[in-house]
């Protein structure tokens, strides 16, 4: 009786171990999806500013990004 007890123990541990693991590994992929997608909106912006003209400086300052990364997009 006190092995299917500890057994039962030990299957419930490692269930609530990997639960663990899978609900920190879900939680970093939104985390790292949600920052690309922010990037992700902010080069587009910046293109647009760029295609309209902006300064660099105030297209560095509405998107975060730097004044490089601006210099660098491609002009589709």
């Amino acid at each position: 009786m006190a092995d299917k007890i500890e057994a039962s123990q030990d299957s419930l541990k490692s269930y609530r171990d990997f639960k663990n693991v899978m609900d920190t590994a879900r939680k970093e992929g939104l985390e790292e999806g949600l920052k690309e997608g922010k990037k992700s909106a902010m080069i587009t912006l910046a293109k647009t500013m760029k295609q309209a003209s902006e300064p660099i400086e105030k297209i560095a300052q509405y998107t975060g990004l730097s004044t490089r990364e601006i210099e660098n997009l491609n002009q589709d």
